[in-house]
């Protein structure tokens, strides 16, 4: 079991986002599903609590009620090596949900995401200023990102 967790409080969707989010990601799987019982606090049977894993990367998440909401002062970065994966995570994650600039969005659960071309760290620490800050402003005009218009940027 790994150290540090990440745990995401649902009104009453965990189990469906759980479900989305594992069919997103590879080397994902649904871990253990929890249902109230007699004693509640939830309908008996639906979902209390379940753990899953996104590429490898361990989660628990809760259907705690409407006490708290995601705001995106805590998202996920995701890595992404190719505008394939780039592309089919935004599509993905975004639908029925929100896209906002610079590659991050929300998704229909009210989760923020990161989808970010692993490329675009390299450029932005450049040593020359004038490439990284190119690069900076290519960014800052964009929704989803886009690898060929900053390496245009980059050079």
């Amino acid at each position: 079991m790994q150290k540090i967790t990440p745990f995401l409080w649902f009104d009453d969707k965990a189990e469906e986002a759980m479900n989305f989010y594992v069919s997103i990601f590879k080397n994902s799987k649904v871990g253990t599903v929890t249902r109230y019982g007699e004693a509640g606090p939830g309908p008996k049977g639906t979902v209390m609590s379940a753990t899953f894993q996104l590429d490898g990367q361990e989660f628990f998440a809760l259907n705690g009620g409407p006490h708290y909401k995601f705001t995106p002062a805590i998202s996920f970065f995701v890595n992404c090596e190719t505008q394939q994966e780039v592309d089919q995570l935004w599509d993905k994650l975004s639908a029925g949900g929100r896209k906002d600039r610079c590659g991050w969005l929300q998704d229909k659960y009210g989760l923020s995401w990161q989808i970010i071309p692993s490329v675009l760290g390299k450029f932005l620490q450049d040593k020359d200023a004038k490439r990284s800050q190119r690069v900076m402003q290519a960014m800052l005009q964009m929704e989803k990102l886009d690898i060929k218009k900053l390496e245009q940027a980059y050079e």
